[in-house]
């Protein structure tokens, strides 16, 4: 990729397993930067300092990797423009915010969280969307400095237009409308001095020449603020392009709620990520039917940004597995295959930690596909057989599967000793010994009572297996409890 053309990026937040809708946006970007000989970014966005971890973001680095793209500039490769990762880039905002309350633009809020909440709710309770209501917007300067004096905690928020409408051109949407009274003076500065994913977001674009912001929909309402901050600061804005979120098939918003959304996932179960990356790419490209399978330069040759659906890219498993079982059989030689399935057997250790978990378990070699095959299957075979031997009734062990995958899906950590502090808490918050809560967890992710330790297991199957596992569980034993088994 040259470094002339366009400048695009994908900006990632590391506060949790990294989505397919990553590397759906992430593959659109690197298209566009490969069709018009341009440059794609990598930056990481941890404004959100209690949630963003180093684990997550490598997790991030991985995952993108995984899926076959590159990226000219981020935090691990450098660049003119570094660094790359926000927190990084905490000293450079505090300036710009300053420069905003000198030129007017924006004023300094001391309301407590407590204040803002008893706002919120007195607004939701008469009907009206939640938005701050201008309590701080016109102190004094003589007030600002005696507060700021005595300590009290305060923040920056940007000042909105009070008439009119905002109006602009999205690449996908085509001109918008969106009224400056339904924009909400949102918070630039936190109290800690981090900005705000706003904020840092439009100085780190900026800074960084990006010409193009092509991103998921749910950031359309977002462009008002940023529009405002380009103005503010006398900066020429970038193209912005908002591109459909991805949807199950009954167009409801792909979430980990309903269906697997982590790139990890699909990686865990053998999906190649050519095949993934061919499914992506197929929502940016207008191709006859028949002609569905595509390599990366044969999506950059048929890459049509102009001709964007706002349906709805519908994530279709059914077509995922259609196309990934065509890659497996069409596009790799018997020796890539052996390969691959080498490679993916190996990942996260699965396969060697597991033999090594095994050993002490078994007396015939031939034994070990029935005891630890569960770390390479796609589906354990649950049924209500699986837990009728349990000594909890369906009830207790529904609500025990329900309570870990709460409680797990909290975790910063994901290792061996951070799973069992965890199931250790549960078990003590459940009222219930650990050797009555670990059996329907046995159940659930190997599909056995007899297993390899439940702990070391988690841990190698990794956080977003077992959370689908799981939760095939929990449907498995509700139904059990609906019908009185």
């Amino acid at each position: 990729m040259t470094t002339t053309g366009p400048r695009v990026r994908i900006a990632p937040s590391p506060t949790g397993e990294p989505h397919v809708g990553t590397a759906y946006i992430a593959l659109f970007n690197y298209l566009f930067a490969k069709k018009h000989g341009g440059t794609f970014i990598l930056r990481i966005e941890d404004t959100d300092a209690t949630r963003s971890t180093l684990e997550f973001e490598q997790k991030v680095l991985d995952a993108l990797k995984w899926t076959g793209l590159s990226w000219s500039e981020g935090p691990d490769v450098g660049g003119p423009y570094g660094p790359y990762r926000q927190s990084d880039r905490k000293a450079m905002y505090q300036p710009y915010g300053q420069e905003l309350l000198d030129k007017g633009h924006a004023f300094r809020c001391f309301c407590t969280p407590e204040r803002l909440e008893q706002m919120r709710e007195a607004q939701r309770a008469a009907g009206k969307p939640p938005k701050y209501d201008g309590l701080c917007l016109n102190l004094k300067a003589e007030e600002v400095t005696s507060r700021m004096a005595a300590g009290e905690a305060t923040v920056i928020r940007m000042k909105i237009p009070t008439e009119g409408n905002c109006e602009f051109h999205d690449g996908v949407y085509g001109d918008v409308s969106i009224p400056w009274d339904s924009v909400d003076m949102q918070v630039l500065i936190k109290a800690d001095g981090m900005p705000t994913y706003h904020m840092a977001n439009v100085i780190d674009d900026h800074l960084m020449k990006i010409t193009h912001v092509a991103r998921g929909e749910e950031w359309l309402a977002s462009v008002p603020k940023h529009i405002l901050l380009y103005r503010y600061f006398g900066w020429e804005q970038p193209v912005f392009m908002h591109l459909s979120l991805m949807r199950n098939a009954d167009k409801s918003k792909l979430s980990k709620r309903k269906n697997p959304t982590s790139i990890s996932y699909y990686s865990a179960l053998g999906y190649l990520p050519e095949a993934l990356m061919n499914f992506l790419g197929l929502f940016f490209v207008q191709i006859p039917e028949g002609e569905e399978m595509l390599t990366m330069d044969e999506l950059t040759e048929k890459f049509d940004p102009d001709n964007l659906s706002k349906a709805g890219a519908i994530f279709d498993i059914q077509k995922l597995d259609w196309l990934n079982g065509r890659w497996i059989r069409e596009k790799l030689s018997p020796e890539d295959f052996i390969a691959r399935t080498l490679e993916w057997a190996s990942e996260n250790s699965r396969l060697t930690e597991g033999l090594k978990l095994s050993q002490s378990r078994i007396s015939k070699l031939g034994e070990l596909p029935g005891l630890a095959g569960f770390l390479l299957s796609n589906d354990v075979g649950l049924t209500p057989a699986s837990f009728a031997g349990l000594k909890t009734s369906p009830a207790e062990t529904l609500e025990i599967l329900q309570t870990v995958q709460a409680d797990l899906e909290k975790m910063i950590e994901w290792n061996v000793e951070s799973i069992d502090a965890e199931l250790r808490a549960i078990s003590d918050k459940l009222g219930k010994k650990l050797r009555v809560v670990t059996p329907p967890l046995f159940v659930a992710v190997s599909g056995s009572s007899r297993s390899l330790p439940l702990f070391d297991s988690m841990a190698l199957l990794g956080r977003s297996v077992v959370r689908q596992r799981l939760k095939i569980a929990a449907t498995v034993v509700a139904s059990m409890v609906g019908s009185g088994t």
